[in-house]
């Protein structure tokens, strides 16, 4: 019985671990382009999303990244490219706690292969000059990329 425990407890963390990246993503999907045909399995593709920012209301930011089709794409094995594109606006009235906004913070974060790459989107408050940076990097748990994307929201008065 004591060896159930461990193979159950195993099988759980494999199941994470084959979730197609998609599902692991957050708000809402807006649409995708076919990039690359695939016989077997899911075409490559650009995909493009949107998340709201968690902290701050009436800042919209919309990712576009690649994700890998074919048998190990569908499966959650294929190592996915670090590029990534991010573009923040203003999508309603701006308001915020400002004891709630840290100076910098990950705002969004959404595993990119099945081992220890992510990608993420840093929030940075420029207080000087009434603005938010968010900044798109990937990581990986030895050596990140140094391939990123920044967008910036002005907020307040000119």
């Amino acid at each position: 019985m004591r060896f159930l425990k461990p193979v159950a407890i195993m099988s759980l963390v494999m199941s994470w671990l084959l979730l197609p990246v998609s599902l692991l993503a957050q708000d809402a999907h807006i649409g995708s382009v076919r990039t690359e045909f695939r016989l077997l399995g899911p075409n490559s593709t650009i995909e493009v999303e949107r998340f709201d920012d968690p902290k701050v209301q009436g800042i919209s930011c919309y990712l576009s990244y690649s994700q890998v089709g074919g048998i190990s794409g569908a499966v959650g094995l294929a190592e996915e490219a670090s590029e990534a594109s991010v573009a923040c606006r203003q999508t309603g009235e701006i308001a915020f706690d400002p004891e709630d906004v840290e100076e910098q913070e990950v705002v969004f974060n959404q595993r990119r292969s099945a081992l220890f790459k992510s990608m993420r989107v840093v929030r940075m408050h420029d207080a000087e000059t009434h603005t938010f940076v968010y900044l798109t990097y990937s990581t990986k748990l030895v050596d990140g990329s140094p391939k990123n994307a920044i967008s910036a929201v002005h907020y307040g008065e000119f």
